[in-house]
């Protein structure tokens, strides 16, 4: 594991809830949760650092507020599967609080600030302010209907289905209209998120250019038109 940087200078929350990030931007945050994450222990991270490991055991929450964290398994074979990208405002490691071992591994995908906080800081903040305890619960409930969402769509749809909506789930559509995926994914990361290997996303991604649904623009996919039922 690659050791932390030098600790930043401690965020500040606002009346608004903004906590500052690395380069001065807002991070929207809840008001509960920047209270949380006042009384953590702030940590900065390079890229490729890996937070978190599955079938570990640990009692930690990490709160983003700023950079990228990737949620992912690995198998035996060292392929991996992608079951989210979190940034500035998220946290995570939520689901080992009931002391399992840890369900995923976190890494970073570019430098990250987090604020660490461990059980016993939040089992008293909850005792202090109840209500996170909802939000907690209901971070816990979105996070397990997307597992549920993700295992219906590798049991009921193919390589291209779940292809289409990454795509479609990614898109942010533009001021002229169009719908651009304005992060760019490798092939690798897709076929991480999509569960299948490299070259499979190639050739579809490839087809799908040469039938005019994708044009690739600089660092972004352009989806030009509706991308077919099946393909």
């Amino acid at each position: 594991m690659v050791p932390p940087l030098n600790d930043p200078p401690r965020i500040a929350r606002s009346s608004l809830s903004l906590a500052a990030g690395t380069m001065g931007a807002p991070v929207l945050m809840s008001d509960a949760l920047a209270a949380l994450a006042e009384r953590g222990e702030q940590r900065r991270y390079r890229k490729g650092t890996l937070l978190i490991q599955e079938g570990d055991q640990g009692d930690t929450l990490f709160i983003i507020h700023s950079g990228k964290l990737r949620v992912f398994s690995a198998g035996d074979n060292d392929r991996e599967i992608t079951y989210g990208v979190y940034g500035a405002g998220e946290y995570l490691g939520e689901m080992s609080l009931d002391g399992g071992p840890r369900s995923a591994s976190v890494i970073t995908l570019e430098a990250s600030v987090c604020t660490v906080v461990g059980r016993r800081t939040l089992e008293r903040f909850i005792a202090e302010r109840p209500e996170f305890a909802f939000e907690l619960l209901a971070k816990v409930i979105r996070r397990a209907r997307s597992a549920t969402l993700s295992a219906r769509q590798l049991a009921l749809n193919d390589v291209y289905g779940r292809l289409k909506a990454l795509l479609l789930g990614l898109a942010q559509v533009q001021d002229d209209g169009t719908q651009r995926v304005v992060d760019r994914l490798t092939h690798q990361e897709m076929a991480n998120r999509l569960g299948c290997s490299r070259e499979m996303v190639s050739r579809l991604m490839k087809d799908l250019e040469r039938g005019g649904y994708v044009t690739v623009d600089g660092h972004q996919f352009a989806l030009n038109k509706p991308l077919p039922q099946r393909w």
